[in-house]
């Protein structure tokens, strides 16, 4: 079997808060008819530079025609030989690396006639628990949106939530008050997430205060690839820590350091299912946790996600893959499933991923190449539209 083609899509779809997010969808086509597809999520973020989708196709049919599409090994090492690794979280040539990657498996799975669970050594589980997340509210008056979002999906069945924190404490302690008062125990704060925005020493700080209202574990409370910083808030705090993983190097560094308790692994973050397997041994190796960490993909890239949990024995922490509930439309012929805060994993009888594209949603959503419109740097952190309330958008959407 041999790579023919490769075609690169890219789509352009609404968050319910009103911010438009671009992501990729990579086909490799075979001599044989068996065709993979892959999911690049979530282009719109920051550094704000844009990728040429054509160029990028172009590179990548250069790159994988002629190959064996089962050689992944070596796929996967030429593809870090044109897109390197870097520190840096939203780099974006990993999610280039993670498309191909989640393509090749889907075609590889295909031709065997096998579901991708197969691939990945099987599963131990059908359904994963996730949280949904409440965007930061950088003014008091966003508290009111943001209950009414925990109102609404509590209703809904998600009973598990992380918060998006640090910029207004008050309006944060405001809202946990809030939510306490009205729901009590029946809502779970899964994460206070401090997105790397602050120092260690005020996240720390803002921790303590807000810590009687009763959450679970504390996420990047230290500047990205502060290590000591990391290392100094989670000696000082009785909650578990996670980080993000976004390379090899920052993850050994995590190590060396002994900075956090809790590996947050996601697919696009490092590079696909072969690289996020090699880091969830690693935190077996190394007695760490794993939770499954998100960019909030489309619902291909959510099923890809939710097979790679499916494969791990210490997926120990709840996990954030809700993407499928932000979007305004999706790209799959049906939409993957939750239920009362569960993700369900793809029927393990499909072959591939499990779930299908609808290629003629795609022709309605596609854009012409990767573009940013006029975001400010508040709005591409919050993900909301530029003039927009982080929760009052999405209240306003729903209505």
């Amino acid at each position: 079997m041999k790579i023919t083609n490769v075609r690169l899509d890219v789509v352009r779809i609404p968050r319910n808060t009103g911010f438009v997010c671009e992501h990729g969808l990579v086909r490799i086509e075979t001599d044989e008819g068996v065709t993979g597809v892959g999911e690049m999520s979530d282009f719109s973020h920051l550094p704000k530079y844009a990728v040429d989708a054509r160029d990028l196709e172009a590179t990548l049919r250069g790159a994988l025609v002629g190959r064996d599409p089962m050689g992944l090994i070596g796929i996967n090492q030429e593809l870090k030989d044109l897109y390197p690794e870097t520190m840096y979280y939203y780099e974006k040539g990993t999610f280039i690396r993670c498309g191909v990657d989640i393509a090749l498996h889907d075609l590889a799975a295909k031709a065997a006639g096998i579901n991708v669970s197969a691939l990945l050594g099987g599963r131990v589980r059908e359904r994963i628990k996730v949280c949904y997340p409440i965007f930061r509210s950088r003014t008091i008056e966003e508290v009111d949106a943001n209950v009414e979002i925990v109102r609404r999906k509590l209703a809904a069945g998600f009973d598990v939530f992380r918060l998006y924190a640090g910029v207004n404490p008050d309006a944060d302690e405001l809202l946990l008050d809030r939510v306490r008062t009205e729901f009590g125990s029946r809502v779970t704060i899964k994460s206070l997430d401090y997105s790397h925005l602050l120092d260690w020493k005020k996240a720390l700080r803002i921790t303590k205060r807000l810590m009687p209202y009763g959450v679970e574990l504390i996420e990047s409370p230290a500047p990205r690839n502060d290590f000591e910083g990391l290392r100094h808030f989670r000696m000082a705090v009785d909650l578990p820590v996670s980080e993000h993983v976004w390379s090899f190097k920052q993850l050994h560094d995590m190590l060396r350091h002994d900075s956090v308790d809790i590996f947050n692994i996601a697919l696009i973050f490092i590079g696909g299912f072969a690289a996020a397997r090699k880091a969830a041994a690693a935190a077996e190796v190394a007695g760490k946790g794993v939770l499954i960490g998100t960019t909030q993909e489309l619902g291909y890239g959510t099923a890809a996600q939710a097979l790679f949990g499916a494969s791990l024995t210490n997926l120990d922490a709840i996990s954030d893959p809700t993407g499928p509930e932000l979007y305004v439309d999706d790209v799959t012929t049906e939409k993957v499933r939750y239920e009362n805060g569960w993700l369900h994993v793809p029927d393990a009888s499909r072959p591939g991923l499990g779930v299908e594209i609808d290629w003629d949603k795609v022709e309605r959503l596609k854009a012409d190449s990767f573009a940013w419109g006029d975001q400010q740097v508040a709005n591409l952190q919050d993900r909301t539209a530029a003039g927009t309330a982080s929760g009052a958008g999405e209240a306003r959407q729903d209505r």
